[in-house]
Formats: C-alpha cells, structure tokens, sequence
C-alpha cells in the first residue's frame, strides 16, 4: 500500500509506477488486436458487410483507451471508459460475425456457386480468430472482478478455476490468471468445444463458453469444411 492507503500500480516487473488503481499490463492485449486487425488485412477475398476501415477504426478506437489507462495510471475515470469500450468492441465484432456467419450459410444454400472456395476459406479464417479474441478479452474482462480487482486480490469470486490455482505448489505464491491465460482459454474452447485446463464455475462462464463453441463450430464444420470441399475438388 502507498502513503494515504492508495494502491501502488502493478506493472509487468511488479514494481509500482505511481498511485492509483492496483492493474495489470494492457500490452498483451493490444498485441492481440493488433495482430488481428492485420490478420483480416491480410486475408484476401475475405466477404465484406461493411466498409473496409470499419474494423480498423472500431479496433484502435479500444486501443486508445487502454493507452490511456496506462499512461494515466490508471485513473479511475479512464478504467471505465475503457470497459465500456471494450463491452462495444465485444460486441460490435461477434455481432460481426454472426451476420457474416449467417450472410455466409445463406449464400451456400440459395446459391451455391455464388461464393469462392478462397472467399469462404479466408471469411471464416477471419470470422474463427475474431471468436477467440473476443471472448479472451470477456473472459479477461470479468474473470474474478476484471484485472484490477485481480491485481488487487480483491477476492471475488472467480467464474474459471485454473490448474495454478488448484495446485497452488506448483505456482508461484502471488499467481494470478493474465490476458495470456484468457487467450488460451479462449483458443482452446473454440479448438476442442469443451474445457481444457480452465473448468468454468459460474453460469455466465458456461453460457459464454457454450456460445464461443457453437460459433467456432458452425465455422469450421459449416463454412470452413465447404470451402476446404470447393478447393479440393
């Protein structure tokens, strides 16, 4: 604890940066989105809804508040902007890729020949590694509280019981689940449709999960297995 029992910032290295609001580092995150907002500019033919810049604009719109929230320290104000943006981005992109989801299965159905092999495979590529990055920065965001209150061990309850926590001997004492954690958690649910390592403890945990699975599973059985069909042939 700081003077006047304010909280020092939890940096990577866990030293303090300044007074404020216990947190964790936004870096791992902004990788992520960063690294998807090239992956859908690299895709090529990918189906389109909504104008090209869309993504990218609404992408670095979440970024900025992060940015914020970092060099700020943290500041209360900018803490909630930043989860109310990140709700927006949450969903606005899996709204995103419903739609082309269903745009997608309905194309295949009337029109069979109306959709490349290459569109469809690149499309639900995108649509695929959108899904898990979506839901790791849910599961990220209200996992035990979110990162503050994880940083600051406020003791919530925890919606995932991760192996680290139910073998405490095996971690290091001050553990705590990060944004790597939750992007793998996100992975492995739209990889294998059920829990790996994490086993969710909360409705809300399972619920979420359930819908991650089923839209990983439309695409890659529905969309990913025709185009796979259409190259092959």
């Amino acid at each position: 604890m700081g003077p006047k029992g304010k909280t020092a910032i939890v940096t990577g290295s866990g030293k303090g940066i300044g007074e404020g609001i216990a947190t964790e580092p936004r870096w791992p995150v902004a990788l992520a989105i960063l690294a998807l907002l090239l992956l859908l500019a690299a895709l090529p033919g990918r189906v389109r809804l909504l104008p090209w810049w869309t993504p990218y604009a609404i992408g670095i719109g979440f970024l900025l508040p992060m940015a914020a929230v970092r060099l700020t320290g943290a500041k209360p104000g900018w803490v909630r902007i930043e989860r109310a943006t990140m709700l927006l981005f949450a969903l606005f992109a899996e709204g995103t890729v419903l739609t082309t989801l269903a745009y997608l299965i309905r194309e295949m159905l009337g029109r069979p020949g109306g959709l490349s092999g290459m569109q469809l495979l690149t499309t639900s590529i995108g649509g695929w590694v959108t899904n898990v990055i979506v839901f790791s920065l849910v599961y990220w965001r209200i996992d035990r509280g979110g990162p503050e209150a994880r940083a600051s061990d406020a003791g919530v309850r925890p919606d995932w019981l991760f192996p680290q926590t139910g073998a405490p001997e095996e971690a290091p004492p001050d553990w705590r689940p990060t944004y790597v954690d939750y992007l793998f958690l996100g992975y492995s649910t739209a990889t294998a449709f059920s829990p790996t390592d994490a086993l969710p403890l909360t409705s809300r945990a399972k619920m979420l999960m359930l819908l991650e699975s089923a839209v990983s599973l439309t695409t890659l059985v529905v969309v990913a297995a025709r185009a796979i069909n259409i190259l092959g042939s």
